[in-house]
Order: structure tokens, then sequence, then C-alpha cells
């Protein structure tokens, strides 16, 4: 299975949910879920977007599965960072740690990607030569409306006022510094800020700890160089700045619920690559 829709019945939206395919989950209904273990709020008619094995759990009672619709896809049928020239995606719906990973849009844009939904399915059960442009398509279609709404969504996000400000500098410190400096201590020294001030004001801004988001930012690029490189993982270890291999495999074992071997096997290398 390349690329799949279904619709979410009452037992898959129990538990903690990992999948080694991108996801766009459509919400017609407002609810409560969590990734990666950081809780969130979404209003009606919000898309959510999940990487390979990210952490998913809804959280609110009565679930009605008929407003739910999930799209899978692998990334060997829809390169994500191959294609994010074309619809500008990676970075703003997948793949990034500092952003909600949900979008909402309005009821009509809502209907008319849920109609697109609709066609893959139909196309799908079609299976002709042209099937795999088509089904292509369509889902790059999904992104980059999604990609068109989000953007502005996020410019808009940004009122630079004091807590603003340590957030952003926390985030250019950290994508400085992740590989080499892992220390909470240490960024907020840098902004000159006491510990528990610092770490409240990141809290309270970016709904994640400092820490979390230092651990969050290893494993994306743990992900990544496992996903986008042929190194091996002897040397993705060297390269994160990990005493050794069995070290970083204990790390991203305990992050992301498989070896590193295990992700790479199932998630694959991408063409990006080669």
């Amino acid at each position: 299975m390349l690329i799949d829709i279904q619709y979410l019945n009452s037992t898959a939206c129990e538990g903690d949910v990992q999948s080694p395919f991108y996801q766009i989950i459509m919400l017609k209904d407002h609810g409560n879920f969590s990734v990666d273990f950081t809780n969130y709020v979404c209003p009606n008619y919000s898309l959510i977007f999940l990487s390979p094995y990210q952490h998913f759990q809804f959280q609110f009672q009565d679930l009605d599965s008929r407003s739910i619709k999930k799209l899978e896809f692998h990334g060997d049928f829809y390169c994500i960072e191959y294609h994010k020239k074309e619809v500008g995606c990676n970075g703003l719906l997948f793949n990034n740690i500092y952003l909600s990973p949900f979008v909402t849009v309005t009821s009509a844009l809502f209907e008319e990607i849920e109609s697109i939904f609709d066609k893959i399915v139909l196309e799908r059960a079609e299976d002709s030569a042209f099937s795999e442009s088509v089904l292509k398509s369509y889902l790059q279609l999904v992104l980059a409306l999604c990609s068109k709404v989000k953007s502005p969504q996020l410019i808009n996000s940004r009122v630079y006022h004091d807590e603003l400000t340590v957030g952003l500098k926390f985030q250019k410190l950290l994508e400085a510094f992740f590989l080499i400096e892992r220390s909470v201590q240490f960024y907020a020294y840098e902004l000159a800020l006491g510990l528990d001030s610092f770490s409240k004001k990141v809290k309270k801004e970016l709904g994640k700890s400092p820490s979390q988001f230092i651990q969050d930012r290893v494993v994306l690029e743990a992900k990544k160089l496992l996903h986008l490189t042929y190194l091996s993982i002897k040397e993705i270890a060297a390269k994160l700045g990990f005493e050794d291999e069995f070290y970083f495999s204990r790390y991203f074992k305990k992050n992301v619920g498989i070896s590193p071997s295990s992700f790479r096997e199932r998630v694959g290398i991408s063409i990006v690559a080669k």
C-alpha cells in the first residue's frame, strides 16, 4: 500500500498510534489530541499532518468516526523532500517541531479537500496505467491547498513581544547548537535568563518545554539522516554527537519506539539520497 484512505473507527482511535507512513487526518469536528506527547486542541474543519513514526493519540470522548478520514502515503510514493519546491509543504505541514501539526480551513475548503479524498478512493479502484500520476496530482493538490492556508496563519501568529522574542531566539540557538549542546542550562545562559524563567517562557509561548524541543530536534535530525542519506548507523551516531552507535540506538528507540535500523527498513531511503 503506497497511498490509501480510511474512515477511522473507535478501535483505530484508541491508544498511542504510530505509522511508517505520512498521514493526513481530516477532523470535521473539534477535538483534543497529542502528537509526540504534546497536547493540542483544534477547532472544526482541521487537518492533522503526521510524519512517519510520530506518536499520535486522540484524547476526546464520544468520537464520531464518520467525521474522521485518514489519508496515508509512503515516502516512496510521494517524497515530501523531493517535491517541497512544488508544494512548499516540507517544514510547514510536516517535519517542523516548532509549528502546530494541524491547519484549520474553511468549511468550503474542507469539503473540497474531502472531495479530493473521494476521488483518490475512486482512482485507486480504477488501477489504470495512469493511476499513479493522477493520485500524485491529487495528493499534491491537497498539500498545496493546505500550505496556502497555513503560510498566512503562521505569519499572522507572529506578534512580536518579549516572550515571543525569547522563543524565536531559542529556536535559532537550538538550530545552531543542538548537535553539540543538549543542556537547557546552556540555552538559558545564552539568553541571559534564569533556568526557571527561561523554561516557563518557552513553555508558555511554544507549548513545550526546552528539554522536549531539544529531544525532538535530535530525533528529527536522526530521522532525516536515516531517511535521506545512505550513512551507516555508526556514521549517523557520530554526526549527531553520540558516544557510540549503541547509545544512539537506545536513545532513538526510547523516543521513537523502534530502532534506527527498523525505522530505515520500514520508512525506506528516499530518492533524494540517490
